[in-house]
């Protein structure tokens, strides 16, 4: 594809945003521009791209009146900040962002939390889900959940109150067995 060639009007409107949804999004600019005062660019909605090689494409396209432009990412919406660059987007990082997209709120919100527990290295949607255990109101409750599965039973109301589950729970996660972030619960490697 010719990198020369404008944009029409129809891919324009077709993959930018006027920031009133909640895709992820980056505002693409070139540095040129930016040294000379400009910050002319767009809001780009990455969830309208099948393919990376497309996105950047599009990138190259929009700023075509420059010889080589030098993308710039000016900002960023709705996708974890660990995973914004000024100066460039990697097809692994594109990728993550897309499944990110597909996420609903109440799993990119535990998506984020395991993010601040594991840090972004190690991070990917399937270790997210091998180790997400849910969202609880505290671990005690958790550790009660956690009891009732492994032994399948309820313990009889007459010994309920004797056992300190918040101690239990203090006990999971000092052993390294699990781990809590923002309410949500992760077991650990």
């Amino acid at each position: 594809m010719n990198y020369r060639e404008p944009l029409s009007k129809a891919e324009f409107q077709a993959h930018t945003t006027t920031l009133d949804d909640n895709n992820p999004a980056i505002y693409c600019g070139t540095y040129h521009k930016y040294n000379c005062g400009s910050l002319y660019g767009a809001w780009i909605d990455l969830s309208s791209f099948d393919d990376y090689d497309d996105f950047i494409e599009f990138c190259q396209r929009l700023h075509c009146n420059e010889e080589d432009p030098e993308l710039m990412y000016q900002d960023y919406q709705c996708y974890p900040r660990c995973w914004y660059s000024e100066s460039g987007m990697s097809r692994e990082t594109f990728d993550k962002i897309r499944e990110y997209a597909e996420l609903d709120d109440d799993r990119k919100d535990a998506f984020e939390a395991y993010l601040n527990y594991a840090g972004d290295e190690y991070t990917t949607m399937e270790k997210f889900e091998e180790h997400y255990q849910g969202k609880w109101d505290s671990g005690a409750d958790f550790a009660e959940y956690l009891y009732n599965e492994i032994y399948g039973h309820e313990i009889p109301e007459f010994l309920q109150g004797y056992i300190d589950w918040q101690a239990v729970w203090r006990n999971l996660d000092t052993a390294g067995d699990y781990t809590e972030e923002d309410g949500y619960i992760f077991s650990r490697e």
